[in-house]
């Protein structure tokens, strides 16, 4: 079987596992703190992945500072918002459940972006999606318990823009380096990534790391599982045209990510959420359907 079949599946499981991590590492870590060691030793091990396999680097200083450019935003400025969202209370199945606005996003920056004009269908599915979100995070916002609303808005709206931060990192992947090795422009993006990330460790925390079991078991997988296996995939996907099929398959990401999140934390799957879910998944297969559709004849 080829890789390019299971690829999209692969991709969308070891993708959902990251907002569990997010949430379990948060118990042994500052957020900035863990991403700036992940990233580290992301890089180092794509560095030494190049070496060994014997990787072709960008011949073009225009190729790296892209490739360090996408990094910025596909991982550091999205993984720190996201994470920093978690750690400060967004529960992983609600913030599971905002990470599939990435399809609708991808689609609402396609006709400014690549000209690309939105079917009635994908535009009914974009209210879908976030109709979907509003009623999955509404019993957080208006938690009788939480007297300062914007103590939870804060959060839900950075783990938004972290959305929109991937979106954005995901297209100028795709328009901008579509040739090159995906071993070396990895090993770059991660540098990009820690450009982030470590400023704000230094600035806005205490280098807080347990070194606990449990806390050096959430770094190896975020480094081995997330970082080489979930990101290499998604290049790859990337890379090969098939984003649009990785993206209808992210409608199974929310459940997953919700039911995850109640095995490992016991986050309950209220009628919101899961009402919510549903409505999201409705919402972004309507927005990516109409996109493969256009996309069979080329394909055949």
């Amino acid at each position: 079987m080829s890789l390019d079949r299971f690829a999209p599946a692969v991709f969308v499981f070891l993708w959902s596992t990251g907002w569990v991590v997010a949430k379990y590492a948060a118990l042994h870590s500052e957020p900035f703190t863990f991403l700036s060691i992940r990233y580290v030793l992301s890089a180092l091990a794509f560095l030494a992945f190049c070496l060994a396999s014997g990787a072709q680097w960008p011949k073009s200083r225009t190729t790296w500072l892209r490739a360090v450019y996408s990094g910025f935003f596909l991982h550091g400025f999205y993984l720190a918002g996201l994470w920093w969202a978690i750690a400060n209370g967004v529960p992983a199945g609600i913030s599971g459940i905002i990470a599939a606005l990435q399809p609708l996003l991808t689609a609402m920056a396609a006709p400014f972006l690549v000209g690309e004009r939105l079917q009635q269908t994908q535009k009914l599915g974009l209210v879908f999606g976030f109709i979907g979100i509003a009623i999955a995070i509404s019993p957080k916002l208006l938690d009788p318990a939480t007297s300062d609303l914007t103590h939870a808005a804060l959060p839900l709206a950075i783990n938004l823009i972290a959305m929109g931060s991937v979106t954005y990192g995901t297209l100028y992947q795709k328009k901008h380096l579509q040739s090159g090795d995906l071993r070396s422009i990895a090993t770059l993006q991660y540098v990009g990534a820690l450009f982030l990330t470590l400023p704000l460790s230094l600035i806005f925390e205490h280098q807080q790391f347990d070194g606990t079991a449990q806390a050096f078991a959430a770094l190896i997988w975020s480094v081995f599982g997330l970082s080489m296996g979930g990101v290499g995939l998604l290049l790859y996907l990337i890379r090969r045209g098939q984003v649009s099929r990785a993206a209808s398959l992210i409608y199974l990401m929310p459940p997953a990510v919700a039911f995850e999140a109640f095995i490992a934390f016991g986050e309950p799957l209220t009628v919101p959420l899961i009402l919510g879910t549903v409505i999201v998944v409705v919402g972004v297969y309507l927005t990516n359907r109409k996109a493969v559709e256009r996309r069979r004849p080329v394909e055949a």
